[in-house]
């Protein structure tokens, strides 16, 4: 049975942040908001959890997930970033974007692009998904909350944990978060490159 927090999406409060971070240190599959959707996240290198996470989206493993950072010096860490997209990412950030950067080392291959080698990453601009990544101290690998045979993310919490309940460990009711997909921008050419427009504006890279 999930559990259910109820989190302010201005003011998180600590007590609750620091049991999800728990929760997510001790295995779970957790479902919190972001500013484009709920998406539903676990600890980067816990493949059991990973696997639930596959098992209940029913993707296979050509899926590209994301990892959820706090700031430019930990995305360095797993992607490589070249001066300019360090200065796009910067100016674009925290927002509804989803960067493609070729993956570093740190990465573990199965989070990887199987072919391209690169991995997605977001600074998303929601209080409660920036307090989590902040305390744990590490990205939040995650992938936006759509279930099989449907085309949009859930909306409702309270939706979510009737329709997920046990099927995760954590669900964070951060209000009713509309789903408006992200902005991919990929850096994997010699420039950065709009992929997918979504709610993110990024009016420099705009032709």
């Amino acid at each position: 049975m999930a559990q259910f927090f109820q989190i302010h999406p201005e003011t998180p409060q600590a007590r609750l942040i620091v049991r999800a971070v728990d929760i997510i240190h001790s295995g779970g599959v957790i479902v919190y908001p972001t500013d484009s959707s709920y998406a539903i996240a676990c600890h980067m290198d816990d493949k059991h959890a990973l696997d639930r996470i596959r098992r209940i989206r029913q993707l296979d493993d050509k899926h590209n997930f994301t990892l959820v950072c706090k700031d430019l010096t930990q995305i360095s860490t797993f992607a490589k970033i070249s001066n300019d997209a360090h200065r796009l990412i910067k100016a674009l950030t925290p927002g509804a974007f989803t960067f493609i950067l070729d993956a570093t080392r740190e990465v573990p291959r199965r989070l990887q692009h199987p072919k391209k080698k690169t991995i997605g990453i977001r600074i998303p601009n929601n209080a409660i998904a920036r307090q989590l990544v902040e305390n744990l101290n590490e990205p939040l690998f995650s992938s936006t909350l759509v279930l099989p045979g449907e085309e949009d993310a859930m909306i409702d919490p309270y939706e979510i944990r009737e329709r997920l309940e046990h099927e995760v460990d954590l669900v964070i009711d951060g209000g009713v978060v509309k789903y408006e997909p992200t902005t991919i921008i990929s850096f994997s050419g010699q420039t950065a490159e709009i992929i997918r427009q979504g709610k993110g504006q990024a009016p420099m890279l705009e032709k």
